[in-house]
């Protein structure tokens, strides 16, 4: 392809990506934390970004930011360069990061009035407001509050400006459940308001429960990238059937989706399934079985599956 019509596609997909990156890489002497990765996040999505710690998710989102340069590849966020348009993109841009640090002898109320006099907008009815949801203590000197109670004036300060961009790394940390319940219908308004949201995160339940799409990164790799209904009906999982008489085992043969089945009891068949279970089903109706037992798979065993028995 000639050089022109490379340029021109790559910034066609540039603009119309929140998040596009290719190859990017970054070294840290000969240590590799993030190796090619490839990533398109859409507008108006949720998406998760999963893996275990040291995977490479908080040095890829520092790229996105700038707050590290790539050694290799390319990045473009909200169709520009982080490099270039750092001071631009950052005034859309809500980020939280995994390791808050905030001043300590300062209140949470002073502090997200700084926050939002730097961007020259008045956001005290929102501050209130989301405060307010979250349960945050914004009168205190934030050096004598939780971890959680900090965590809460930094989804404020992410959330308040309304930013077409929110990038949230291990947000909920230390947070309550009913807090978290609240911090996911706050993510699910944001996206639906037309916000994209990057969620990075090693608390599968929270990533399944709000993302669109998850991508999963292991060792500065991406290994998978799909919707997570998807990524869970690629599994491997065991479906038990009883029935009256059981049927021959063979007479399921050539099902789709239908990898193996044994017979550990004379009125039950358990069958591997590796698929949708539609066609299983169907075959099973003129058998007319008794219970079917299948243990739903979720995105933890997604990820147990992708990492193997390392991840174990």
């Amino acid at each position: 392809m000639p050089l022109g019509t490379q340029c021109a596609r790559a910034y066609r997909e540039a603009v119309s990506s929140v998040i596009l990156t290719r190859g990017l890489t970054k070294r840290f002497g000969a240590s590799v934390a993030l190796d090619g990765l490839d990533l398109d996040v859409h507008e108006g999505e949720v998406f998760g970004f999963v893996g275990p710690n040291g995977a490479g998710k908080t040095t890829t989102i520092r790229l996105l930011l700038d707050l590290l340069r790539p050694t290799a590849g390319s990045v473009a966020v909200l169709g520009g360069d982080p490099r270039r348009d750092g001071v631009a993109l950052r005034a859309r841009i809500g980020y939280l990061p995994g390791d808050l640090n905030l001043p300590p002898k300062v209140t949470g109320r002073a502090f997200l009035a700084d926050q939002a006099a730097l961007r020259r907008l008045d956001l005290s009815p929102v501050i209130d407001e989301l405060a307010d949801r979250l349960t945050a203590d914004l009168d205190r000197p934030m050096g004598e509050l939780s971890l959680g109670n900090r965590r809460k004036i930094g989804v404020v300060a992410a959330f308040a400006h309304r930013p077409d961009l929110l990038v949230l790394d291990e947000p909920t940390g230390g947070l309550d459940p009913l807090v978290q319940q609240t911090f996911r219908a706050m993510v699910r308004e944001a996206a639906a308001a037309g916000a994209t949201v990057f969620l990075s995160s090693h608390v599968l339940d929270e990533v399944q429960h709000t993302a669109d799409r998850v991508a999963v990164l292991r060792k500065g790799r991406l290994v998978a990238e799909d919707r997570v209904d998807a990524l869970i009906a690629r599994l491997v999982r065991t479906v038990r059937v009883r029935f009256t008489v059981a049927p021959p085992g063979d007479s399921f043969h050539g099902v789709p989706g239908v990898a193996g089945v044994a017979s550990p009891q004379p009125d039950t068949l358990e069958f591997t399934l590796a698929g949708a279970a539609g066609p299983l089903l169907a075959a099973l109706a003129p058998h007319a079985p008794l219970d079917l037992h299948a243990p739903e798979p979720d995105l933890e065993d997604v990820f147990l599956h992708l990492y193997g028995e390392e991840a174990q």
